[in-house]
């Protein structure tokens, strides 16, 4: 088994299967749990949303949808900001810290809290070091102006933020691609094996461009944020370095051989 499959398989809350047996723990970590409240909000909000049609079906798009723990949202033709992270990220031993903050009902309140919370740095913040940053910053980069846009993204210690224009590949696979690509190359690099990213994110859809440009300025002033760095375009990892003087992202360049990762 190889670190991405690894990886799919983590558990998105560490220790949430302690005292089962291993066969057991296996099984329970192959199927999300059943989440009533959350299954009848994702019912709700399939209810309002414009239905996908057979194309986007066809190309893999899920629409509203979750995994147990989350509501998620994937549809061709919406701009998202998606937040993921290192998976001992929100350590087990730490569990009192976090855990109320997953029971926080405003969505964007539990995801500022949470985004908080990964600011503190802790776990072994692999994405410290350049050469993992970087490759990470790499895949999000690779495939950009073919698959997707980029509009904004932050490489931080033990998580990513990415701001995305989402087309004809769905959300779910571009989280693959990137995760998979940079888990097996940071693991060679580390000389480890296991699994290096948790398997749950955050997402939210963007609805206008006001929304649009606060997400940048958020993604982009994170590490000021997080006392990381004294301007936005002074952390080496985000898109604010990339910027032209009135604020333009280069156009991306064609993707070349030796692809990172095939969603």
């Amino acid at each position: 088994m190889n670190s991405e499959q690894r990886d799919s398989e983590s558990d998105p809350f560490p220790d949430s299967g302690a005292g089962k047996p291993a066969a057991s723990r296996r099984s329970w970590r192959s199927r999300p749990p059943y989440n009533p409240g959350l299954h009848q909000l994702v019912q709700g909000k399939q209810a309002w949303a414009e239905p996908l049609d057979d194309e986007a079906k066809a190309q893999g798009f899920l629409g509203w949808h979750q995994r147990g723990y989350l509501p998620h949202h994937d549809a061709p033709g919406v701009t998202q900001i998606v937040t993921f992270r290192l998976h001992d990220s929100m350590p087990a031993n730490r569990r009192s810290e976090w855990e109320a903050l997953l029971r926080i009902e405003d969505d964007r309140r539990r995801r500022v809290e949470l985004e908080a919370y990964l600011d503190r740095g802790l776990g072994e913040c692999w994405l410290r070091q350049p050469c993992i940053a970087e490759l990470t910053q790499r895949a999000l980069r690779f495939f950009d102006g073919e698959r997707y846009r980029l509009k904004g993204w932050v490489v931080m210690p033990n998580h990513v933020h990415v701001v995305v224009e989402i087309w004809r590949v769905p959300l779910t696979r571009l989280l693959k691609s990137w995760k998979g690509f940079a888990a097996r190359e940071a693991n060679t690099l580390l000389g480890r094996s296991g699994v290096f990213w948790e398997r749950e994110y955050w997402d939210t859809r963007l609805r206008d461009d006001e929304q649009l440009r606060k997400a940048v300025r958020y993604v982009e002033a994170n590490p000021l944020k997080a006392n990381l760095a004294r301007a936005a375009n002074a952390w080496e990892w985000s898109s604010a370095r990339f910027r032209d003087q009135y604020g333009r992202l280069p156009a991306p360049r064609p993707a070349q051989p030796n692809k990172p990762n095939n969603p």
